[in-house]
This record gives C-alpha cells, structure tokens and sequence, in this order.
C-alpha cells in the first residue's frame, strides 16, 4: 500500500551512479528509457513499480464533504462546493480540471516494458494489478467526462494520437470491463487489507458494472438501455461471487449500538469486513479528518435534515409517515429511530470515542446542527494532521448493496436475496428486515419524490435499496456518482436544511433538564447559565425568521441537465487539439 522505500533507493541510486561515472548526465537519454533498459527484469522491480499506481487510490479526501469525494446533499460545509451550487466554470490550464492522464501514461509504459520479466507468475499477477489500476482510472474518467479518448500505450511527441477525438463511451467502457475481468482472473484470492487482491477486483468490477448498468437504464438520451441488462448483470453475479467466496463478513464487534461507529473510528482496520483500506500510523503517517469534523472554521460539517429523515423507526415503520415529523424538535426526531443515525450524527447524550463522559453540545462546529462523527477518531486525533486512523476505501457491505441494486433493477430479486442482502445490513444495526412484497406493495411516497425517476413493479424495493445504500454508504465518496447515475441531479435543487427550531430562546438536546442551545436575535443577554451553544439567527438564519431549519446554503442552487452530469474539458486542451469537442452545455 505504500510507496515502498525501495523506490526511493533505486532511483535515487541510480543517478548518483549515473553522475558519479558521467560528467554530461544531463545529456543522458529521458529517464523513462534509462530505467526501462535496467529495470522490469525481476519480480521485484514489478512489485516496485506498481506500488506507485496505489498512489492513484483516494486518501482521508474520499470522505472530505467539502473538496473530496464525499461532496453530496447528505452534508453541508462551511464553504458551498462549486459542483453543488451549479457554478462550477471551464477550467483553462491544459491537464486541470480533471483531465490528466500522467497515471495513465506510467501504467501503459508499465505494459510497454514488463514482458522483459523471465517470471511468467510474476508477469500475470503485476500485469493483472496494472489492469485493476487501468479501469479504475478509465471508469473515473467515463463519470467525469462521458467520452473520452481510450489510450493503451505510451505516446510520444509526435504520436498522431495525442490529437484523437474522443472514443465512444460504449468501446471505452468496454475495454474497461475486459482490464478488469483480467484483474478478477489473474489476482490471488488473498485476504489482504493494503493490497490489491482478486476480491478487491471484484469489488471494483461490481461498483463499475452497478454504475454503467443503471446509468444506461436512467440516462435514455443515450440510446443505450438495450445493452444496460448486460452490465446490471455482471454487476449481480461480481458482488455474488465475493457474497459466496466467504472470505468476508460485517463487522458485528459492540453489538447494534455500537459496532458501525466502531468500524470507522478504531485506528488499524482488520479484514473482517475491510477489503481495502489507506493505512495510517502514529508514528509515520498522519491526516486530518478528525480535524475537519472538529474545527468550526475548516470543516464544520453538517449532515442534511433530508439525510436524516431517511432514517427509520426503530421498528421498521417509516419516519417521514409519522405526522409533523418535519417540525419535531432535535431530542424527539432522534428517539427509537434505526441505531446508524446516531453512529452517524452526533444524538442526545453523545459521548467522544473512547471515552464515556457526555460531550457537551456544540454547534458551533456543525453547519446544520447534525454534527458528523462518522470516522471522528479519539480525541488526541483532533488536530490538524493529527488523525491516524485508517481510510476504508473498499468494504464488504458495497458488495450486498450491489447485489441487491442490480438484482432489483433487472427485476431478478426475490426474498432469499433481500435477506442475503439488505437484511444481513439490517440486522447488523438490530433493525428489523425488508420484505419485498410489503415494500413493492407499498412504495415511500416521500423517497419516490426525491428519485422520482424509479417506476414498475419493483420500485418500493429499488427506494428502500436506495434508503439503504445511502445510509450505509454515507460520506464514503459514492453519494454523488449515485445521484449522477440515476439521473437524479435536480435532487441536489431542494434545500439542504438543519435542524428545526420552533422558537427563539432556551433548548435542552440531552432531555436532562439543563439547557444546551440558546437561539436569539442579536442579543444573547436572556441565555440561561451554563449553555453550551449560543447562536445569533443573524449570522445563522432559520428559514422562516424565527423560527424554522438552519439554512446553510442560501444561495439558490440550480442543476443543468444534461450539462451537469459531465466535466468540461480545459480550453487549453481544446485549442491543442482540435478534435476534442466540448461537453454540451459548457
């Protein structure tokens, strides 16, 4: 998983060889030539080599709500992210704004240069990793530009290819699924939490195919539904084959009430549920996560009240059913609801990891009053680049998701496959299972108006998956490309509120008869002792004046269809290569 030191020490010695034995070393042939004629000759120098593609991989950044990969409607930051307002622009500087291809051009040169290796086992299971890390960087490229151009080998100045058109999405993502069916076929069936295994390939494999499935079924103005069975298919039966492998289970240590905090918060990730994660250590490498959730002038991240809703009661019976739920205040909305949403979002009573003293209510570091504490490690990790615990990147509840998702769009799903599924979820959080004719019977109006795309017979189970995925799956960098593939952009339109106040004046959060937030209106003279929280509605408005939600975003945000599904391409990059056309709309 790391960037081995062996790396370091290989080139590094190399030119000081090279300008010991030389004077003119700066006359020497380009680096990437000099290294291929003494490197790519033994296992190791494959192993070496691709180590550097783990650099591609996320890091703490795919939970980052703000600049990350976790920017959605589930959580509102202190500082309104471009793609979420609608005001993102066309970048100007060649290779920016996404389109880069520097990782691209060291995995082919990779291809170029490792059959010199006599060891034909190594040759297949680096090639393989170098084919996982191929597709993961083409699949990103597909979400964030639709068409673009499908290089596999080295271009050099000069090359009539460096001024291609792009190629269609259809041959692209095809070549992607054949990069990474090799990676499936040739990896080892480890159990390894830093490395590339045959299960990460699965994993990966199934998460492409779930995306480019239901993207063909929503996106209709591409005219490519006919061929959307084929990859919702193969998404099923990649999620099966790691479902039926056995190698993994959900982490289950602190029973319902505890055990989803626990997965994210603890410091080293086992392979229980784990199947990749980016490995941090006190002693040599540090993030700061932690410190984002805690800083009222960085992160200051909120979950939405709209996220939050989505949560059911504790006995399985809808939230959003119950009447006035929308004006409940933040002690009652929170009472017999499924146990996640306080593993999630800091309830009544919450108490730092680790630790079993209440925490005093402050929200001052949350923009909607839904403090965020998923993955928020043990106090002493709350500094800047202080925190060490690991980053999940992929675990074995995406594959249950997946494989319900994509059964339930092909309309392949049965009972058996819920509780092998969804209700293995369920029950690791003690709610009570899904049960696919009640849900078909009767589909949540209030889901059916956020993805109002979902028709058919099995659209009550496609929204309760949804319900599912999005709690599950929350701040884990999937939220956007979810929305995206469903075709289900204008969601982001409706108002990302907080927590509802009915009045000005005193609030006890903990229902211990000792107030923890005073609301007032420029003058906090009348705040009793001892509250933790005071907030002036001038600097923090609610929606209806003095009463209502906290309204973060008031900007009004818009959603362009079909312009803000895609990136645009940098100018620069168009004036160089006047066959690239732009993204409709930009």
């Amino acid at each position: 998983m790391k960037n081995l030191l062996n790396t370091i020490l290989f080139f590094t010695g190399a030119i000081l060889l090279l300008c010991s034995c030389n004077k003119n070393y700066l006359d020497q042939p380009p680096k990437d030539r000099l290294d291929a004629d003494q490197f790519f000759n033994t296992a190791t120098d494959l192993e070496v080599y691709t180590n550097d593609f783990y650099d591609m991989l996320p890091d703490y950044h795919l939970y980052d709500a703000t600049y990350g990969l976790s920017t959605s409607d589930d959580v509102v930051s202190l500082i309104e992210p471009a793609q979420i307002t609608g005001t993102r622009l066309v970048p100007v500087q060649r290779g920016s704004g996404g389109w880069a291809w520097s990782n691209l051009r060291a995995i082919n040169f990779f291809f170029q240069n490792y059959q010199k290796c006599p060891d034909e086992a190594a040759r297949i299971k680096y090639g393989a990793i170098a084919r996982f890390f191929r597709a993961y960087f083409y699949f990103d490229k597909v979400k964030t530009f639709g068409d673009v151009p499908w290089y596999s080998k080295v271009l050099e100045a000069g090359d009539a290819d460096l001024y291609k058109a792009r190629d269609p999405r259809t041959e692209v993502m095809d070549s992607v699924l054949a990069d990474i069916n090799n990676a499936v076929a040739n990896l080892s069936a480890e159990v390894q939490v830093n490395k590339i295994t045959k299960y990460t390939a699965l994993l990966l494999k199934a998460r492409i195919c779930l995306h480019e499935g239901t993207f063909r079924k929503y996106h209709t103005e591409l005219n490519l539904q006919s061929s959307a069975e084929k990859w919702l298919q193969d998404a099923a039966d990649a999620a099966g084959q790691l479902i039926s492998s056995g190698a993994y289970k959900l982490f289950t240590t602190g029973g319902a009430a505890a055990a989803y905090r626990t997965l994210f918060a603890r410091s080293d990730q086992d392979a229980t549920e784990t199947i990749l994660a980016k490995d941090y250590n006190p002693t040599f490498a540090h993030h700061t996560l932690s410190y984002l959730m805690t800083s009222p002038t960085s992160g200051s991240w909120g979950a939405t009240k709209d996220f939050v809703n989505g949560f059911l009661m504790a006995d399985g019976s809808r939230f959003t059913d119950i009447a006035g739920h929308d004006t409940l205040g933040f002690y009652a909305e929170m009472q017999r609801r499924d146990p996640r949403l306080t593993q999630i979002v800091a309830g009544p009573g919450f108490t730092v990891y680790g630790e079993t003293a209440v925490e005093p209510v402050n929200l001052n570091i949350t923009t909607t009053g839904y403090r965020v504490i998923k993955a928020l490690a043990t106090r002493d990790q709350w500094g800047a680049s202080s925190a060490y615990n690991d980053i999940i990147l992929f675990r074995y509840a995406e594959a249950l998701l997946i494989n319900a998702e994509a059964k339930a769009e092909l309309g392949t799903l049965t009972q058996a496959d819920l509780d092998n599924t969804i209700n293995k979820l369920r029950s690791r959080a003690g709610m009570p299972p899904a049960n696919l004719v009640h849900d078909n019977g009767n589909p949540d109006t209030y889901l059916g108006a956020e993805y109002p795309n979902v028709a058919g017979a099995n659209k009550g189970i496609i929204l309760e998956i949804r319900r599912e995925r999005r709690i599950e799956m929350f701040n884990e960098g999937l939220r956007w490309d979810d929305l995206m593939r469903w075709k289900d952009g204008k969601k982001l339109e409706q108002p990302m509120l907080g927590i509802y106040f009915s009045r000005l004046g005193a609030f006890d959060f903990n229902n211990d008869g000792k107030p923890d937030v005073y609301l007032y209106d420029g003058d906090a003279s009348g705040a009793p002792a001892g509250v933790a929280t005071k907030i002036n509605i001038r600097q923090r408005p609610l929606t209806n004046g003095t009463s209502g939600n906290f309204y973060p975003y008031r900007n009004k945000i818009q959603f362009q269809e079909p312009k803000d599904y895609y990136y645009p391409i940098p100018l620069e990059e168009l004036t160089l290569n006047k066959s690239l056309v732009q993204n409709p709309g930009w």
